[in-house]
């Protein structure tokens, strides 16, 4: 009998986090609001950690004075609040504690995180998640040099865009990347066969429709890869194998 209870146990379990999951999802798309904020106060950088890792940060000047990035004859972003005391004048926000994705109307902090991947010159802001293999490219920034006190200005892809937080009446300090189209579309777009980013633009060939689908991995220039065999082998017809008699 407990062979027999014991699977239906497990499965009754899995329904119950399952519909446990499901609600606070539910919950948390229904508890919070959002409002527009003035972007031309906030900055969304990233910062280099080690040789090649990278974190987001996003700044906001909350007095007008002193200024709390200023930008680099290089390129890059100077930090400059690390240079006095940013009380009441600057604000911070490090990680997920402190900005999230909002996507058609839904907070999808629980399921979604937010991550930086450089190609070549190219840092690119995808947020993704364990539940789907499509990653959704929300800002991007171009690396002219590495410098450990130097940071790299994102710019935020068309349809993207800071908001605040909002729980009833009450504005958080909370900072949402939003996008008002439904999550679906957002993906579709971004798997889309075309090879574009989503927008309508031409996308490099390293992060191609296939690597952001999941549908394989991409293979080095001149080498043959799973795709060069498939058009092979139905180009020639049937593959010959070669047959091993069976002994005894």
């Amino acid at each position: 009998m407990q062979r027999t209870y014991l699977p239906w146990l497990g499965l009754s379990a899995l329904a119950a986090g399952t519909a446990l999951t499901l609600q606070d999802r539910g919950v948390a798309a229904a508890l919070f609001d959002s409002r527009a904020i003035d972007s031309a106060r906030f900055a969304v950088l990233a910062r280099p950690v080690g040789r090649s890792d990278w974190n987001l940060l996003v700044l906001e000047q909350i007095a007008a004075t002193p200024r709390c990035w200023e930008p680099r004859a290089d390129g890059l972003i100077d930090p400059a609040l690390n240079r006095f005391d940013y009380t009441g004048i600057c604000s911070r926000y490090l990680d997920s504690n402190g900005y999230s994705l909002r996507v058609g109307q839904q907070d999808l902090g629980t399921t979604y995180r937010l991550r930086l991947s450089q190609q070549g010159s190219t840092l690119q802001l995808l947020a993704m998640t364990p539940e789907n293999p499509t990653e959704l490219l929300v800002g991007r920034g171009t690396v002219n040099l590495r410098d450990r006190d130097g940071f790299v200005g994102l710019t935020l892809e068309p349809g993207w865009e800071l908001q605040r937080r909002v729980y009833g009446r009450q504005t958080l300090n909370h900072v949402y990347f939003a996008n008002a189209t439904p999550l679906g579309q957002l993906i579709a777009a971004s798997s889309g066969s075309d090879g574009s980013n989503g927008d309508g633009r031409p996308g490099d060939g390293r992060f191609g429709a296939s690597r952001r689908a999941g549908l394989g991995p991409a293979t080095a220039p001149g080498l043959p890869g799973a795709g060069d065999f498939s058009d092979r082998a139905l180009a020639s017809g049937p593959v010959p194998l070669q047959v091993i008699p069976f002994r005894e």
